[in-house]
């Protein structure tokens, strides 16, 4: 039933107000009709749009009759259907002038304010509303405090309608002209373009003094928002004005250099810098400081030194990927199947992978994961993070880290330094032309420091997630956000990167392959790698898996991959000499053929032919290129109670093979070894491959069995390797490796492998295939692993025949009851 003023007449006319209304008679019943965003005041005449059903039947029964209605406006103009409630109780009682009717049907209405009303109550709802209202009268004594008010007001409104260009300057004449304080107030209301409230609490008010009061602060705000609003034009019609006078200068400066044959080159130049800087979309700080210099640019002699310097600071801006970024491929079935093309197994790795993209399709911006891979060479770290930038679409950037000692490789060099340039970070991401490619930084764990800084210190802003979006290049002096980043680093080992830079990552730990992986890994890589490397083709040279088996046993003996790969490429290569010479059938590699083509063995197993003797005992050691045995032999001599240790041997290792000895004399009675073995004898203990140095307790407990080997003259079982740590009371302490321990114990042809009982867990990231293949006896006692490697005496061996057997038997079942 709502119903607005007409939007698209003149403003609404204040005629009227000089018209003489207290005569006309104002019915005690009134037909309300709602007033949707507008205010009616007394002697105001205003045009209204009708439109709806409820509306046009009001105003047809009104012109038919006294043309007499009742104008109330609503509390909530969006309200389509108010009720009675929705309208304030204070309005205007108007009468209809003239009407016009459309051919849309809706009707346009003219009509004039007379008195204010105030309703007393509803008498009709339907179809349209009707009420009981009484008159309501101005109250006010004239005073020169009114009179001084009115002028005041009258005053105002003059200087409001002088800034104010829609409003006729008429108006101020008619509003002098009027002496009744309350019929002033209500012109100058009905012509302030002020809110809803503001006008129905000028309508409510009918003391004429408060309602001056009020009219004449709000004359006093609105004049001040308009000398505000004036004075912000003026501003910005006098910036125009500069920019203007600027740009005609600026003109009239090529003309004059154009005729003078100077300048043209520089001026093209400028520009076309200009136009970069538009198109590189840099934050606020880049694009003030590209501004700043471009402007020093122009200033700066093409001749000049500094020239070159600028114009090389703005390249390297304008050139850097900003705001350029590639969109993830979220698809985790694409990913997996891409990782699983590059890489045979390496599970953990992948599935972090898939978590991360995981994460990234859930939450839209996460910060990028700094991983790290650690493990020997040749395992497949940095190809790795190829197959990982092309799983989920991101370009891929690599820096080698390894030997560099200067921090400015890292974070540049200032611009005051000639040949000053950024550092490696920033020049990478510029080559790659993302700012989210997956950087690769390779051998993280060969960062060297001198006097020039440390770069290791330099990484840790850039490794980690909470600072690294405002990343400053030296040479920038700009933030750089490297949060998009995802940074992969590789180690060989952990212990010579800082502790502060090793806690910002992700430690992944790749062991490396059992012979199955290697296996699998050279038919689906390494083969067709050669082959492609070496002109052949699978028709010229196939390999059979016992040739490959033969070729990782007998001719690597590595973690990794790279010496498989060098020996496959060997034989390709006498394969393809052969076709050159004119060989034209196929070749098959069979075991056979390998010594054909690579020569002697260099690898076998002698585990069983060096432990025959008492003394010696076999060991597992962790190194940089994976796990590998160690054999440690003692020996005793006439002497005068000295130990003797050999072998490029750390200070922890000895510390560890002197607690052997002093274990195993503490022990002697019960090992059966006289107690004064050691009075008249000297002992030697040496670990052979004495050029490679040595050191950690995990060889304590293989130390304690070579002593005891050679004591009490049982040699160590065949196929028997050990690890771990030994106290002075015979305790096994846990040790670290085991991994990378238990794949060389299976390398080397280790049948049973002994562990600390505390390491057990450890042996859930071994591949179950090595975990079937090989036996685990794990022990806390130096006893147990003494019962466990030690071949047993010669009087407790089992007899050789089933009677023999069970008549032993029979001798222990008695000595026992």
């Amino acid at each position: 039933m709502a119903d607005d003023p007409m939007r698209e007449e003149a403003p609404q006319r204040f005629y009227g107000f000089d018209e003489d209304i207290s005569c006309v008679a104002v019915p005690a019943e009134l037909s309300i009709l709602p007033l949707r965003g507008v205010v009616i005041f007394p002697s105001a005449i205003v045009p209204l749009l009708i439109s709806r059903g409820a509306s046009l039947r009001l105003v047809e029964e009104a012109l038919a009759g006294d043309r007499m209605l009742g104008l109330f406006s609503q509390k909530n103009p969006e309200d389509e259907h108010p009720d009675p409630e929705g309208l304030y109780s204070r309005g205007t009682a108007g009468r209809i002038l003239k009407m016009l009717k459309y051919p849309d049907g809706s009707v346009r209405i003219l009509v004039q304010g007379l008195k204010r009303i105030e309703v007393t109550g509803y008498t009709q709802r339907e179809p349209y509303f009707k009420a009981k209202v009484r008159h309501l009268q101005d109250t006010y004594e004239p005073s020169k405090d009114v009179e001084a008010m009115q002028v005041h007001m009258v005053n105002q409104f003059a200087k409001f309608v002088s800034m104010i260009p829609y409003l006729p300057d008429e108006l101020q004449v008619v509003v002098m002209n009027i002496k009744d304080p309350g019929k002033a107030s209500d012109l100058i209301a009905s012509n302030l373009n002020i809110s809803l409230e503001e006008k129905q609490d000028l309508l409510s008010t009918l003391d004429v003094q408060d309602r001056l009061e009020k009219l004449s602060t709000i004359l006093g705000r609105e004049i001040e928002l308009l000398e505000l609003g004036h004075k912000i034009q003026s501003q910005v019609q006098s910036e125009l004005n500069k920019n203007q006078k600027e740009f005609y200068l600026r003109q009239q400066m090529k003309a004059i250099q154009k005729e003078l044959g100077e300048g043209d080159g520089k001026t093209a130049e400028i520009e076309e810098l200009r136009r970069r800087i538009e198109e590189a979309n840099m934050p606020p700080e880049a694009r003030k400081a590209a501004d700043h210099e471009l402007e020093r640019l122009r200033l700066i002699p093409p001749e000049s030194a500094e020239h070159t310097v600028v114009r090389t600071y703005l390249e390297w801006l304008v050139s850097l990927p900003w705001a350029v970024s590639t969109d993830d491929n979220l698809d985790l079935h694409h990913a997996r199947q891409v990782l699983d093309e590059d890489h045979f197994d390496l599970e953990r790795i992948k599935d972090r992978i898939l978590e991360y993209l995981a994460v990234r399709r859930l939450r839209k911006d996460p910060k990028g994961p700094i991983l790290c891979f650690v493990g020997p060479p040749g395992v497949g770290k940095t190809s790795l993070g190829r197959s990982i930038a092309r799983a989920i679409g991101r370009k891929f950037v690599r820096i080698s880290l390894g030997g560099i000692r200067d921090e400015a490789e890292i974070r540049g060099h200032r611009r005051t330094y000639i040949g000053a340039l950024p550092g490696r970070i920033v020049q990478n991401l510029r080559n790659g032309g993302s700012n989210n490619p997956l950087f690769m930084l390779d051998e993280i764990d060969k960062l060297g420091m001198d006097f020039r800084g440390d770069p290791a210190s330099a990484l840790l802003e850039v490794l980690d997630p909470e600072q690294n979006n405002t990343f400053m290049d030296h040479y920038l002096d700009v933030p750089f956000d490297l949060s998009k980043v995802m940074f992969v680093t590789t180690a060989n080992v952990l212990d010579t990167i800082p502790p502060p830079l090793r806690d910002r990552m992700e430690v992944i730990e790749l062991a490396g392959y059992t012979e199955e992986e290697k296996l699998e890994i050279a038919r689906r890589h390494l083969i067709p790698k050669q082959l492609r490397e070496n002109g052949l083709t699978p028709d010229n040279l196939r390999f059979e898996d016992e040739a490959l088996t033969r070729i990782i046993r007998g001719y690597t003996r590595e973690a990794g991959l790279r010496n498989l790969e060098r020996e496959i490429g060997r034989v390709c290569r006498k394969v393809a000499r052969a076709i050159t010479e004119g060989r034209t059938e196929p070749v098959v590699c069979t075991a056979d053929k390998v010594r054909e083509y690579l020569g002697a063995e260099r690898f076998f197993s002698e585990m069983a032919e060096r432990t025959e003797d008492p003394g010696v005992a076999v060991g597992l050691a962790w190194t940089p290129n994976g796990g590998d045995i160690l054999f440690i032999e003692s020996t005793r001599m006439a002497g005068k109670k000295s130990l003797t240790l050999t072998g490029s041997l750390g200070d922890v290792m000895k510390e560890s093979a002197q607690a052997a000895l002093s274990y195993i004399r503490s022990r002697a009675d019960r090992l059966g070894v006289a107690p004064e073995f050691y009075e008249n004898a000297d002992l030697h203990v040496h670990v052979p491959a004495g050029a490679i140095p040595k050191d950690g307790p995990s060889a304590g407990v293989t130390i304690a069995t070579s002593l005891a080997s050679l004591l009490t003259g049982r040699p160590v079982r065949p196929n028997v390797a050990m690890t771990g740590e030994i106290t002075l009371r015979g305790k096994v302490l846990p040790v670290g490796g085991i991994k990378e321990k238990v794949l060389a114990a299976k390398r080397a042809g280790v049948e049973t492998v002994i562990l600390p009982r505390r390491n057990e867990t450890d042996l859930e990231d071994i591949p179950e295939d090595v975990r079937r293949s090989l036996q685990f006896r794990f022990v806390e006692t130096m006893d147990e692993v003494l019962d466990e490697a030690l071949e047993r005496p010669a009087s407790q061996r089992p007899p050789s025949s089933v009677e023999e057997r069970a008549g032993v038997g029979r001798e222990q079942h008695i000595a026992r009851a």
